[in-house]
Order: C-alpha cells, then structure tokens, then sequence
C-alpha cells in the first residue's frame, strides 16, 4: 500500500518536478500573459534596479520571440545613480523598446512640487507617477513589489485595483483563489500587477545567477566616497549630503536596493561575485528596504501611507 508521505517522495523526485526558480518563474510569465489578454494599455515600471530588471527578463520570455507588448516607464527623481541610469539607458536600446519618463525635477521646476527639507525626493515621486498613469491612460501597472520586503506590501494582491486617484484601498483587495485573477475595473480605474509578489530577496538573486542575467556594477562590492547618517551610508551629491559634522570616507560598499540617492544606503560588503552575494543575502536577517532605506523609516506606517495615495 502507498503512504502519503512515499507519494510525495516520488512526486518530489519526479524528473517532471519543477524547482522553485521554475515554479516562480512560471507563474510570473502566466500573470504578464493574463494581463497581456484582459488590459490594453500596460505599462512596466522600469528603474534598472533589480527587481525591474528581472521583471523585464520575465517579460521578454513570456512573448518570445515575439517584442513584448508592454512599454516602460520610469519615475525619474533626479537624484538617481548614474550606473543605474546608464544601465537603464543600454537596456532600452539593446532591445528596441520604448521608455516614457516621468520627471520629479519638471514638477519642482514649474512649482506644483516643493523640495523637502531633508532632500529625499522619493515621497515626491507619487504625483509624477499618477498624473502620467493618467495622460497615457495606462490601465495596467506592472511594479517590482515583493511581499517580503515590507508589511504594507505583504498586503497586497497581485492584481492590485486602484481608484481614479490611483489611490489604494486595503478593503477593495479581491481574493486570488487559485491563480485566479480579476483585472475588472472602471474608466479612470487601473490595476497594479506585481508578478514578483511571492519572491524573495534570495529567490530574484538566485534566478539572476541561473539566468545569467546583467545587472549594474553598484550591486557588487566596489569602493565608494560614502558618509553616514542615520546608521547608513549614503553617497554625497546634489541633494544635500553631507552635511556639517559628516565626514566622507572610501569603504568598500555595495547596494542591496536603488532608488534616490538621498534614502539609499549602502552595506559594507566584499561580496564581488554572485555567489558572494547570495551567501551574503542568505545569511541576512534584515530585508533590503528595512537595512537600507531610509523613507521607509519615517513612520511605522510610512509605506502604506504612501501606497495610499498612489504610490507604488
């Protein structure tokens, strides 16, 4: 008679099985695919960073060898990495697609957004987002969100509704029973798709190494002019660092998340190779956005606080 337990042995050593990477990987190209069919105007959120790069590769795989009917878009703060601008910039040309940017500096310099005092732009980048969600009329968004990097993201649907303010509401969240998902929505209404929703940190460096997949040098350990604050290191720039009693030294850092320069810190870190990374990742105990991320750190609720009101 066959147990339970040696069904599952077999069913587990099936040369049919899929590995994790695989079960992942499958259920992202089934979720562009899904959208590909129920929305007419998606777009992808594309920074270079590498949640957005790995979103990308799944794109490019779920329509291959046809181009993917998706365009990109980038929130621009204006106090971005150069390499993960550059980066962003190759990746566009390399494969013929189109990029539509939306720029936080063209708000500030017609008045409708002010600076913060404190210099961070990534709160500013939500009106940017939402009014260009708006002029294309993009109903369908694709984000790089991950439930484990913050609570306010374990929330969240993979079909996430938003209103006509692109405003997002806990209470409106439909259920996903068996892959299932419901794109429905009203004229000025979009969804946010986030086809990474059940990765990890460890799982997208992971499929990066499998896939072989390119990604900028600030992922990797390198020397960098750096100053700390708020027990992080942040690179000097523009945008007001550093400040009076903050002194600038080279270490040895590498980024674990990208975003604007002003909240991004880096780690110390010797890890210069993939494998070297992933070890790292495996052994941390602290996700990317809570070690490094400094608007994350405003107010226990500052993410959904911002998801509110459209952010990403």
């Amino acid at each position: 008679m066959t147990t339970v337990a040696s069904v599952s042995e077999e069913t587990d050593s099936s040369p049919y099985a899929l590995s994790h990477l695989d079960a992942l990987e499958s259920e992202a190209v089934h979720i562009f695919r899904e959208v590909a069919g129920e929305f007419e105007r998606p777009v992808i959120l594309f920074s270079g960073g590498k949640d957005s790069i790995v979103m990308l590769h799944l794109a490019l795989k779920a329509f291959a060898p046809a181009a993917i009917p998706f365009t990109l878009l980038h929130v621009d703060t204006g106090h971005n990495f150069p390499e993960v601008l550059a980066y962003r910039d190759r990746t566009v040309e390399e494969h013929g697609l189109r990029l539509h940017i939306a720029s936080v500096q063209d708000y500030i310099d017609r008045g409708v957004l002010r600076e913060r005092p404190d210099g961070t732009r990534n709160p500013l980048q939500t009106v940017p987002l939402t009014e260009k969600i708006q002029s294309e009329r993009f109903d369908a968004v694709f984000g790089g969100g991950r439930r484990d990097e913050e609570k306010a993201r374990a929330k969240e649907r993979v079909f996430s509704l938003r209103d006509e303010f692109s405003q997002w509401d806990p209470r409106r969240q439909r259920p996903e029973l068996w892959q299932l998902y419901n794109g429905r929505h009203a004229p000025g209404e979009h969804v946010r798709v986030f086809p990474l929703s059940n990765w990890t940190e460890l799982d997208v460096w992971q499929y990066i190494a499998r896939e072989g997949i390119e990604l900028p040098e600030i992922y990797f350990a390198h020397e960098r002019e750096v100053f700390q604050r708020s027990n992080m290191w942040l690179t000097a720039g523009e945008w007001g660092g550093p400040k009076d009693g903050e002194t600038v030294e080279k270490r040895l850092v590498r980024y674990r998340t990208v975003g604007d320069m002003s909240c991004t810190g880096a780690v110390d870190s010797e890890a210069t190779t993939l494998d070297a990374v992933i070890t790292e990742i495996a052994a941390s105990r602290l996700t990317e956005r809570g070690a490094t991320r400094a608007d994350d750190k405003m107010s226990e609720a500052a993410m959904e606080d911002r998801k509110r009101e459209g952010y990403f």
